[in-house]
């Protein structure tokens, strides 16, 4: 081989090989850009993915979810519940970001959540056991209230007024949509063609956090009906065979009795039992509050041509239970007409002090009458 060859040659050899350094530099280059465009995006993702996973759930919605937090709990079971609730984005970010701020302690319980708390909202929350979160608006609504005075607090604070309340809770489509959501609650019986008002008697009294400027009727009553609910349907299945009353509506009409005529839980006992002995002997109830609510009015005294009014609201004119509850109650109205006591009285009255005395025969009741009444 010539010197000239030798040198074409090794000057072919030194194309190739910086041919081919300068494709294994593009492949490499290839190779770490793609790297590098996948760490910054896989690093933009997981930090937009945290970010969220750090957002409230729905900010604008401060609807109250009620969130069992069974006793001995851990932090991760904790996480799972409120995803399960929608209360958080992300489980394993919440166990994360408790960890990160050495947050512990948190206590068993029933709490009221919304999904647009915060993760801090929640976590004070849950170490405290009080919604942390302060209402807009706090309604008291008192025991004894028909469904009208109800409206009436309502329309006091809130942006609504009586009339649009009343047209809410009477409009038919609307109370068989909340009958799906409320099904052992709100049954067929609240759409009886003698039935007044159908929600009467099953918004509970209580007081009432709201956490929105322009909260909805629907929204308000929602939250009375999770009240009712969660209040009512223990005693639904506790209640024993009692005569007259077979079912949740039955149990609340009663209730809504016991509270107009009673006012301590002692005697409100005694009364469901009094009543309980009319029902077993097939005896009319006469008990004056339904009267008035029949007339649909109050008045101080109930007066003998009142008490003819035939309605089926009204226990001097129907046998049994009126078609549906007068107002609301209080839980040991409640408590009482599932478990009335056990007496051999028939008969009632109230002295001017507010005694109640208590009798076994009508002899025995008139005798009282002439006592403390006459």
């Amino acid at each position: 081989m010539s010197n000239s060859d030798f040198k074409n040659q090794y000057k072919k050899r030194l194309k190739t090989r910086i041919e081919e350094a300068s494709k294994v530099r593009k492949i490499v280059s290839i190779i770490l850009t793609v790297l590098v465009l996948a760490l910054v995006i896989g690093g933009l993702t997981g930090y937009f993915y945290v970010k969220s996973a750090l957002e409230p759930v729905e900010p604008g919605n401060d609807k109250q979810i009620n969130v069992d937090i069974p006793l001995g709990s851990s932090t991760s079971s904790i996480a799972s519940i409120l995803e399960e609730n929608d209360i958080i984005k992300n489980d394993l970010i919440f166990r994360f970001y408790t960890k990160f701020k050495n947050e512990s302690g948190f206590q068993a319980g029933n709490y009221q959540f919304t999904s647009s708390m915060t993760l801090n909202e929640i976590i004070e929350t849950l170490k405290t056991g009080k919604l942390v979160k302060e209402p807009v608006y706090k309604v008291t609504v008192p025991e004894g209230r028909n469904l009208e005075q109800i409206a009436e607090v309502y329309a006091e604070d809130l942006p609504f007024t009586k009339e649009e309340f009343m047209e809410k809770v009477d409009d038919e489509t609307y109370v068989k949509e909340l009958m799906s959501e409320y099904p052992q609650l709100l049954t067929e019986d609240i759409l009886k063609e003698e039935i007044r008002h159908p929600l009467e008697g099953y918004l509970f009294a209580a007081t009432y956090d709201v956490y929105v400027e322009d909260p909805t009727i629907d929204q308000l009553v929602k939250k009375m009906l999770d009240k009712t609910q969660a209040v009512v349907l223990p005693y639904v299945n506790q209640m024993g065979n009692l005569e007259g009353i077979e079912n949740v509506h039955d149990l609340v009409t009663m209730a809504s009795l016991l509270e107009n005529e009673a006012r301590t839980a002692e005697s409100r006992q005694m009364i469901s039992g009094v009543f309980q002995n009319r029902i077993d002997k097939d005896m009319k109830l006469q008990t004056d509050p339904t009267v008035l609510y029949a007339h649909g009015e109050h008045k101080d005294r109930v007066l003998y041509e009142d008490l003819e009014i035939e309605s089926p609201y009204n226990t001097y004119y129907i046998t049994g239970l009126p078609v549906g509850p007068i107002s609301n109650f209080n839980e040991n109205s409640l408590q009482a007409a599932a478990k009335p006591k056990d007496h051999e009285y028939f008969y009632f009255l109230a002295d001017s002090s507010g005694e109640i005395h208590y009798a076994s025969s009508l002899e025995e009741h008139n005798q009282l009458k002439n006592e403390y009444i006459n």
